[in-house]
């Protein structure tokens, strides 16, 4: 941890008197007003206040600078030292160039539609807008396009969108005239926008802010009434738990998840609940408890489809299925069982969910090269695979999956195809 900056907490405190989430939601809101929305929550505040964050990513940088008018130094930011860009970097910049323009496109679409969405807010000062079903029908819609943008191309520039969004449905909330019925829609909503937010911030590999967004949606659930939205939420915090390295919150979380989806009558949605448990359980490398809550998920899985199961868990099809147990395997050190369930599961994805078929192909590569007896031909192979993904597919995740894999065939650049391998990922991946 670095030096708490006091210089901007006192900016907050004192010229601004807000508390954290307050500054939050204002920045949040001047970057949507100014055109280049961000994603902030009182987690990111903090990290900013205490240090742990001593040089803010460039675009909070212009933000501030635009709001305050003060550079970063000026806010009492540390930059960090200058460091000699390799030639590989260089090389890998001007590789991706066609590819960062692709995603500067997606941005300016996706844009234009959190623009179409935050339109309709009242300026300070004028009366309370009605709302509607309209109202509810695109905030909907706006979720349904950042999981489909996500699920072909990966999380890379969406979160920001996804914060714009959040913020008119908040604003939509506070300022807008609604029955009590509507407005218990809108808090369901509102909830699953932060669901999505917050998916998107775990992808891409920002899991303070996932956590901060997850607990609102829990408080949106409480606020609406809805058993659907808070199950969703606790299963979506199982998954950061998983992420995050804390096992036994992971099967606590999907724990409480089923006992809230219980009674929705859904059984593959506790298919899922069921596979979060198992995971969690065999990252404590508890392989009976495992293979009890992987049974459990199948069975629940092959009662198939119901009326009530919510739109989001389209995503979870025989392939996701078979992908999710692949890495309880990889878990328990299953590396053969769980090479091949990552197989199967790119193949039942055929030519679907490019992102989730990106990741699984760079699964299959680490658990070939981390098998008691590593097969580099396959590892190796499955790597390229993946490094084909790119850059059409931009996931945090993805882009660490890749670095783990390089990481460790370096101990084997001497066999040929591993160095083949690793001139490859240089000139592809960015360095860390």
């Amino acid at each position: 941890m670095g030096q708490p900056n006091r210089t901007f907490r006192r900016l907050r405190e004192v010229e601004w008197d807000m508390s954290r989430s307050e500054a939050a939601e204002f920045l949040v809101s001047e970057s949507v007003k100014l055109g280049d929305p961000v994603l902030l929550v009182a987690r990111t505040i903090a990290t900013w206040e205490d240090g742990d964050t001593a040089w803010p990513q460039a675009r909070y940088r212009r933000l501030l600078h635009r709001v305050t008018g003060r550079t970063a130094e000026e806010l009492g930011f540390t930059p960090p030292g200058r460091r000699a860009r390799t030639k590989a970097a260089r090389d890998a910049d001007e590789r991706c160039t066609d590819g960062e323009d692709d995603m500067r496109r997606r941005s300016i679409l996706l844009g234009a539609g959190a623009a179409v969405l935050a339109v309709t807010v009242p300026a300070p000062g004028t009366s309370r807008p009605a709302l509607g079903r309209d109202h509810l029908d695109e905030l909907a819609r706006t979720e349904q396009r950042l999981y489909a943008e996500d699920r072909d191309h990966g999380s890379a520039d969406l979160a920001e969108q996804a914060a714009a969004a959040l913020q008119t449905a908040h604003t939509w909330i506070a300022d807008g005239r609604y029955s009590k019925d509507l407005g218990r829609e809108l808090h369901t909503a509102t909830g699953m926008l932060s669901v999505a937010a917050g998916w998107l911030a775990l992808d891409a590999e920002r899991p303070s802010d996932a956590r901060s967004l997850y607990t609102e949606a829990l408080a949106s659930a409480r606020q609406a009434d809805d058993p659907g939205l808070e199950a969703h939420a606790w299963a979506c915090l199982s998954l950061l738990a998983h992420a995050t390295g804390r096992p036994r919150e992971a099967v606590t979380n999907a724990q409480v998840a089923q006992r809230a989806a219980a009674a929705l009558g859904s059984p593959r949605w506790m298919s899922l609940l069921a596979m979060r448990e198992a995971r969690g359980w065999a990252l404590q490398g508890d392989r009976p408890l495992t293979e009890q809550a992987l049974v459990r998920a199948y069975d629940l899985y092959a009662k198939g489809p119901r009326d009530c199961d919510p739109d989001w868990l389209a995503f979870f099809v025989p392939a996701e299925l078979a992908g999710l147990e692949s890495l309880c395997r990889a878990d328990l050190g299953q590396h053969d069982r769980a090479a091949a369930g990552a197989e199967q599961a790119v193949m039942l994805f055929a030519d679907g969910y490019p992102r989730n078929r990106a990741l699984y192909t760079a699964d299959i590569a680490a658990h070939h090269a981390r098998r008691a007896k590593p097969d580099f031909d396959a590892a190796v192979d499955a790597g390229h695979r993946t490094l084909a993904y790119l850059p059409d597919v931009r996931s945090g995740r993805l882009v660490r999956s890749l670095r783990d894999l390089a990481s460790t065939l370096r101990a084997h650049r001497t066999v040929p195809c591993v160095a083949d391998y690793l001139d490859a990922h240089r000139a592809v991946v960015p360095a860390a």
